[in-house]
């Protein structure tokens, strides 16, 4: 509750977005419990939705599968919808996505959402193994899009021959497609899906992406609205000063991982560069990452609420440890 005795959060559609961290040396299989349990809290505080993620052959990382984990959360959970965040067409047939969620549709009726992207989730080499060439698959996006569009409307062939992605749940699965450029949000506008910028992933604000999704927004049978959502990376704390310490210290872990800089060193890279791109990095980081009090991290949630026009908040809280991990959750519910 805030010091006006609001309640911020209530004004808002909260949602979870896990990328099913293994932290402090968890196995895969304690990272996906703590998955469950972040579900279930969420679900008590309030959240909307739970979405996760997909990536491949990511050490840090447990979660490759998301229809698999939803399949798991949804037995154990009640009302929270469920979604992908995303599920990466670009590697798979459109039918087997559209089967895929269409039996989780009709396993948790009314809680499914299929969140779609674009990207890799993986290294060159993951990447290939996966479906081989996905330069040459992303290329042909336009068309899978278009073909599960078609299949969750119950009006694709093949061949002049009707196929239909079975089972056919009663309410039907909400699309959305995600992404961080404007090209996704064409994308989304183009087959009346729904659209969430990553800012937690994107150097920009995602005005003009939000901007083009609403100007050529096409309806849809399942959507006649644009409906917009924006996922952010958060730490909320009792204090700035604990917040603060907690980031710094996830974004140390990250660095230390090699993920934050250049495999290679520049052999002309003097001192003074080197603090400069340094400082680079954490304005980048500043941009992206909010942490705080519950009431300094919704300032910034407000601002890009009004920004963006939409009160959906997708939520990435990646750390540093389960249970401050869960605490943060709840701070941002509770304020």
């Amino acid at each position: 509750m805030s010091r006006l005795g609001v309640n911020i959060s209530a004004k808002y559609n909260l949602g979870v977005l896990d990328l099913v961290p293994r932290l402090e040396g968890a196995t895969a299989e304690q990272a996906l419990q703590q998955s469950v349990i972040l579900a279930q809290r969420a679900e008590t505080w309030g959240y909307s939705r739970y979405w996760t993620s997909e990536h491949h052959d990511m050490d840090e990382l447990a979660s490759a599968s998301p229809e698999v984990l939803l399949a798991h959360i949804g037995a154990r959970t009640s009302t929270i919808q469920l979604g992908s965040g995303a599920v990466l067409l670009p590697h798979y047939s459109p039918l087997k996505v559209a089967e895929s969620f269409r039996m989780l549709a009709a396993l948790y009726p009314g809680r499914i959402e299929l969140g779609l992207g674009r990207a890799p989730g993986g290294g060159p080499h993951a990447t290939m193994a996966l479906s081989g060439n996905y330069l040459q698959h992303v290329s042909k996006l336009p068309e899978s899009l278009a073909a599960l569009t078609e299949l969750l409307e119950d009006r694709y062939t093949y061949e002049e021959h009707p196929v239909t992605a079975r089972p056919i749940p009663e309410l039907p699965l909400s699309v959305w497609m995600l992404g961080t450029n404007v090209k996704s949000a064409e994308f989304a506008a183009r087959f009346g899906m729904g659209y969430v910028f990553g800012q937690f992933m994107s150097d920009a604000d995602g005005t003009e992406a939000v901007r083009r999704y609403r100007e050529g927004f096409i309806p849809s049978p399942h959507r006649k609205e644009p409906e917009v959502m924006v996922a952010v990376s958060i730490l909320c704390a009792e204090t700035e000063e604990e917040a603060l310490s907690w980031s710094h210290e996830m974004t140390k872990n990250r660095r230390a991982g090699g993920k934050e800089v250049p495999t290679q060193p520049d052999p002309h890279t003097t001192p003074d560069t080197k603090a400069h791109n340094l400082d680079n990095a954490n304005e980048t980081e500043a941009q992206r990452h909010y942490a705080g009090t519950p009431l300094q991290v919704w300032e910034k949630l407000q601002q890009v609420s009004d920004r963006l026009g939409t009160n959906r908040l997708l939520v990435v809280t990646a750390g540093p440890d389960y249970g401050r991990r869960l605490s943060s959750y709840r701070l941002l519910a509770e304020a």
